[in-house]
């Protein structure tokens, strides 16, 4: 095993930033009353998290153009804020129809709930995506029917970096009155230039712009009802229960100010990186790229072809490289649902693995993965 490790699995977990780490540390201490407290001690705590969250509404209206009238829930993750946003959804507006679309690019955060939803009588319709790994506009358009009432799309797909065309995706939405638009940018806040403007619930979470783990974030249109998945008090909002933790709020305020104003020097840099890093592995005979499109630096999906994707991350991995067969909350034994959407071909969706890169990645360190990569390349290929 090698002494020094090579993280190549950002999409996955960021590290914190310091300056994140010391608000969270400082409002802990300070500011350590129940903000559900009528005492001076909550009250102080309640009106912080209340300049912080008027913070990040503002900061997203300037920076991805959300809606005006939009409200912030805080919850555990993303995973809690698109399953809020789906049941919440499908249980209050379920008189209106009980037909929902979404992808097979999706998170287990989404195709899990939606899952549910198919036990308990909601018909649930799988769109087509194109071979650069965008929505097939023109499926959207015949899937949509009266009785539709919610659209769930990731704005990034987690496994090969696409970016979905959400404004167009956001006008076709809107010629049904009935239907919703959930966007999961959990892998896009902070990194990709998006438009959201007239998106009615947003998922995200610090974590993935070097902010803390376990918390999370829905934005929603006021005017949306949602069935809360927690009940027991109104906490910050009614739809979601609990202590207001005001040093994650705090510290999610810092996170999303620093990500927006670094994100294109941020986004500069990697491209660098990705385009260095693509045009080496590309020349390898036996290397398929599954990512297609280059609007996205910060994923690249590959594989090798005839070499199933864990045994190739477990050579890596003895030479201290990180990376992903697939998202970190998926199974990695079955075939990849975003290459076999694209491809459509399940051994190279079981050869497919994923590198993730970030502003903290150096050059150095890609020129030491492409000399591990090789070595283990040549290894395979020696044994074939």
């Amino acid at each position: 095993m090698n002494n020094k490790t090579i993280y190549l699995d950002y999409a996955a977990n960021t590290p914190v930033d310091k300056e994140v780490l010391k608000i969270f540390n400082e409002a802990t201490s300070k500011y350590f009353g129940n903000p559900n407290s009528t005492h001076i001690l909550g009250k102080i705590a309640k009106e912080q998290i209340d300049i912080a969250t008027k913070k990040i509404i503002n900061n997203l209206k300037e920076n991805l153009n959300i809606s005006e009238d939009m409200e912030l829930i805080y919850t555990s993750g993303s995973s809690e804020s698109n399953n809020l946003a789906i049941k919440g959804i499908a249980r209050t507006y379920r008189e209106n129809g009980k037909h929902v679309i979404t992808t097979f690019l999706e998170h287990s955060s989404v195709s899990a709930p939606l899952t549910q939803l198919k036990e308990q009588g909601y018909e649930i319709d799988i769109l087509e995506i194109n071979s650069d790994g965008k929505v097939n506009l023109d499926s959207l358009k015949e899937l949509l029917r009266e009785d539709t009432i919610l659209v769930s799309i990731c704005s990034v797909d987690s496994e090969i970096g696409s970016i979905q065309p959400i404004e167009e995706i956001t006008k076709i939405v809107k010629q049904y009155p009935n239907c919703f638009l959930h966007i999961d940018c959990t892998q896009s806040m902070g990194k990709i230039n998006m438009n959201l403007q007239n998106v009615d619930l947003i998922s995200f979470a610090p974590h993935k712009f070097y902010g803390l783990n376990g918390f999370g974030g829905l934005l929603k249109r006021k005017d949306i009802v949602l069935e809360p998945l927690i009940s027991g008090g109104t906490s910050t909002s009614i739809y979601r229960s609990g202590t207001p933790v005001t040093g994650q709020i705090l510290a999610m305020e810092k996170a999303i100010e620093l990500a927006t104003k670094n994100q294109q020097e941020r986004y500069k840099y990697v491209k660098e990186l990705y385009t260095e890093l693509k045009n080496k592995l590309k020349s390898y005979e036996k290397v398929e790229i599954n990512t297609i499109t280059d609007e996205n630096p910060f994923i690249l999906n590959l594989g090798i072809n005839g070499v199933k994707a864990n045994d190739f991350k477990h050579k890596l991995e003895n030479y201290g490289v990180c990376i992903s067969i697939k998202s970190a909350c998926s199974v990695n034994i079955s075939p990849s649902r975003s290459v076999m959407a694209i491809t459509h071909n399940r051994k190279r969706a079981l050869s497919s693995w994923r590198i993730s890169l970030s502003h903290l990645v150096t050059k150095e360190e890609i020129y030491e993965f492409l000399k591990i990569f090789d070595k283990c390349y040549n290894n395979i290929s020696n044994k074939q």
